[in-house]
Order: C-alpha cells, then sequence, then structure tokens
C-alpha cells in the first residue's frame, strides 16, 4: 500500500441525523423549499485542501491490480467511520470529488477510487469500450475496504459504500448475500465485518439482482424520469428484498433524470452513450441536474450513513 503525504483539512462538519426508517414500497420524495435549496447550493464551495493521493492492491485473488484513488479525512486522531465512492461508466470527473470533500466535511474519511486508469478504459461511456468483468469493480471495493480498516483513524467496522450508476451497482453488490458467497467461491478474501451500510445512485444493473438479498442497511435514489438506468427495475429489486427480509428503501424523485446531482449539469441527450434500455443497448440517455432532488438525496444520505455508521 503506497501513499504519497498531503495534509488534511482543519474543519469538518458535525451533522448528526436519525435514519427516517425504512417503510414499504417506493418513496416520492417531496419537492423541497427554493430557499433551503438555494441555502444548500450556496454553501457548496471548493476548500482549498489538499487530498491524499493512494494506490491500493484490490481483493483479486493472487494476482491484485494496484487501484488508485484519493483519500480525504477530517482532522483529528479518529476513529472516524469511512465511506468508498465508487464512479460511474465515466470515470473520475468533479461531482465525485464534490461529494469526497462533502462526506470529509461530514466527518468521514473519504475514499474515492479510480476503476478505470489502471485498465485503460476511457472516460467515456461508449458502447464500444471493453468490457470489463464484474467481478473487477467488485474486488476494487474490497481492497479499499481492507485499507480503510488498516487506517488507525478508521473505524473498521463503520464502513459504508456509495455508487452512481454503474458504480452503483458495485456499492450493492458489495452487501448483497450471493454476491458475497461468489466471492468466496473465487478466493477472494473478504475483510470482517465487511461494508455497514450502501447507497446506490441511479444504479445500473437492478434487474440482475431481482433474486438477490443484501444482507445490510440498502438506500437507493433514482428520478422516475431516468431513461439511461430506469427505475422499474429497482423499485422490483427493492421491492422482493424487502419481501424476503432486507433493510432496503428507494426513493424516486419526480421528474429527474440521471446525474440529478450533478451540480451545473445541463439538461442534454447524450447520444453516443451504451443504454441497456435501447436495442443492441445503444444508444442515448438525457441527463440533468434537479437542485430539488439533490437537496434531499443529500439530506438521506446524510440521515442514512448517520444513523447506520455514526449512530450505533
Amino acid at each position: 500500500m503506497n501513499a504519497d503525504a498531503t495534509t488534511t483539512c482543519d474543519a469538518a462538519a458535525r451533522a448528526r441525523g436519525s435514519f427516517y426508517g425504512a417503510v414499504p414500497g417506493p418513496v416520492y420524495a417531496r419537492s423541497m423549499l427554493r430557499r433551503a435549496v438555494s441555502a444548500l447550493l450556496a454553501a457548496i464551495v471548493l476548500t482549498g485542501c489538499a487530498t491524499t493521493t493512494v494506490s491500493i492492491p484490490n481483493a483479486t485473488p493472487g494476482k491484485p491490480l494496484t487501484v488508485p484513488g484519493w483519500e480525504l479525512r477530517p482532522a483529528g486522531p479518529g476513529r472516524f467511520p469511512a465511506v468508498v465512492l465508487l464512479h460511474g461508466c465515466a470515470g473520475i470527473f468533479e461531482s465525485n470529488h464534490e461529494w469526497s470533500r462533502w462526506f470529509r466535511d461530514q466527518g468521514y474519511v473519504a475514499l474515492l477510487l479510480d476503476s478505470w486508469t489502471p485498465r485503460g478504459v476511457g472516460k467515456t461511456c461508449d458502447p464500444s469500450l471493453p468490457d470489463v468483468p464484474n467481478t473487477e469493480r467488485f474486488d476494487d471495493a474490497m481492497g479499499a475496504l481492507r485499507y480503510l480498516q488498516s487506517r488507525p483513524y478508521v473505524d473498521p467496522a463503520r464502513v459504508g459504500a456509495i455508487g452512481w450508476s454503474n458504480g452503483g451497482v458495485f456499492a450493492l453488490s458489495v452487501i448483497n448475500g450471493p454476491s458475497l458467497e461468489r466471492a468466496k467461491k473465487r478466493g477472494v478474501v473478504l475483510p470482517e465485518p465487511g461494508f455497514r451500510a450502501s447507497i446506490g445512485f441511479y444504479p445500473g444493473g437492478c434487474y440482475s439482482l431481482l433474486d438477490e438479498l443484501v444482507v445490510r442497511p440498502l438506500l437507493v435514489m433514482i428520478g422516475d424520469a431516468d431513461d439511461w438506468t430506469a427505475p422499474g427495475p429497482c423499485v422490483a429489486m427493492v421491492e422482493a428484498m424487502r419481501r424476503r427480509g432486507a433493510d432496503a428503501s428507494i426513493v424516486l424523485y419526480p421528474q429527474a433524470y440521471h446525474y440529478f446531482d450533478v451540480i451545473g449539469q445541463p439538461r442534454e441527450y447524450l447520444a453516443q452513450v451504451a443504454n441497456h434500455n435501447k436495442p443492441n443497448e445503444c444508444c442515448g440517455a438525457t441527463v440533468a441536474f434537479d437542485a430539488g432532488a439533490f437537496a434531499d438525496s443529500r439530506r438521506r444520505v446524510a440521515e442514512f450513513f448517520g444513523y447506520h455508521l455514526k449512530g450505533k
């Protein structure tokens, strides 16, 4: 494990929240007051804080891949809860770093992984890109968990995962019982006690988990107008898992699209991106920032991880 030493920040917010509790079926988020949304956006600024770059071995048995990333931590000795952040098919971009800074300011160690660069995958969702086996991003996340658990300033029992789109389904897989069992059969050494909770933003691949079962708390958030990762399979997945006893919930944002949390993203149609919902999985999807959905989702992330990673 290698890390390039840099500094951490002095300011860390003390936000605390009680999780609102799981409810049956999908929740339609209420519209937020314009004043509250404006206040939240005004509070999002680029801090001048440095970030630690890290290189960690993933958990692939026998031939671990070295995966780069960025680690941010609050001031003080810890032990802090931590979050692993998993990017979408476009790779790392500013929204991922903005979320990392927010987690740091909320009192978490944030570890943002770059799964694409070491595999030579470009920053695009073009359908001609190489197909990375599903096991590889799972192994990246487990390597990140093992790395965080080895840090003296991290509470090893309070690590969560969060992912967006392509990364969202892997945030689900790291707490999915059958995925964990399949990993064991491949010889993956799973760090105990594992990820404590997980969040998926508009996750791709919900249809692949319809018959499976998460074993830790899960929160999914998606726009009901999303035409890239359609909400229907995610609703069906969560409802099926809940019937089998899972602590899982899903929030639908009215008229919100993919990237609803990407600040400043204009509404546009990306004509060249791969799309599972289109014939031959090609091509095109709508993306747009939605201030109300973003503000509500950030509140829910604070409450969900505040309850599961800080509260017990």
